[in-house]
């Protein structure tokens, strides 16, 4: 019985033994031989072609140069980049001042509120307020907080919530600034 399972399976093992023969075949003799990466912080390098380039650019003069930028944007369809002045900057400064002028202003989106001051009287009750509105407060710490006045209730809100959070405290005597 082996045998007949051995002479069965014979042309499947083959067949997978001359695949493996012929990968082996293109791998050895590929036109590109596989690279081993060059690792980070060490120049790669540079194929004989682009060295040769490389070289014929460098020895080029001032005015050779330029008219070789000048064909090379032709034919590569590039814009002319902003050409830098020999003086550097001296030439920008007055631009960004009109450029300041010329911008709209910008709006304020984030808001500040600050408990400055409160009523004696109403310590109390503004405690008890500020340990409801700031999360994670128990009285505790809230009457530290009151306590501690001139001090931020919170910080980047909007202008909404700023003015509702103002209202409240005002009413329980407390002086509140937007900021």
């Amino acid at each position: 019985m082996n045998g007949i399972r051995i002479i069965r399976n014979l042309p499947l093992q083959w067949r997978s033994f001359s695949r493996c023969a012929v990968l082996l075949q293109e791998v050895t003799h590929s036109a590109t031989p596989l690279t081993i990466p060059v690792p980070e912080g060490v120049d790669k390098p540079v194929s004989p072609k682009l060295e040769k380039i490389i070289t014929e650019i460098t020895n080029l003069n001032l005015l050779e140069v330029s008219e070789l930028s000048q064909v090379l944007k032709k034919r590569l369809n590039l814009p002319d980049a902003p050409v830098m002045p020999v003086g550097g900057f001296a030439l920008a400064a007055p631009a960004a001042q009109d450029e300041e002028e010329a911008a709209p202003k910008v709006v304020k989106t984030s808001f500040t509120v600050k408990l400055t001051k409160f009523d004696d009287k109403q310590k109390v009750a503004l405690i008890k307020e500020v340990k409801n509105l700031l999360e994670g407060f128990n009285l505790v710490q809230a009457k530290k907080f009151v306590e501690s006045v001139p001090t931020v209730v919170k910080a980047d809100i909007s202008k909404d919530e700023a003015e509702k959070l103002k209202e409240v405290l005002t009413k329980v005597g407390a002086v509140i600034e937007i900021e």
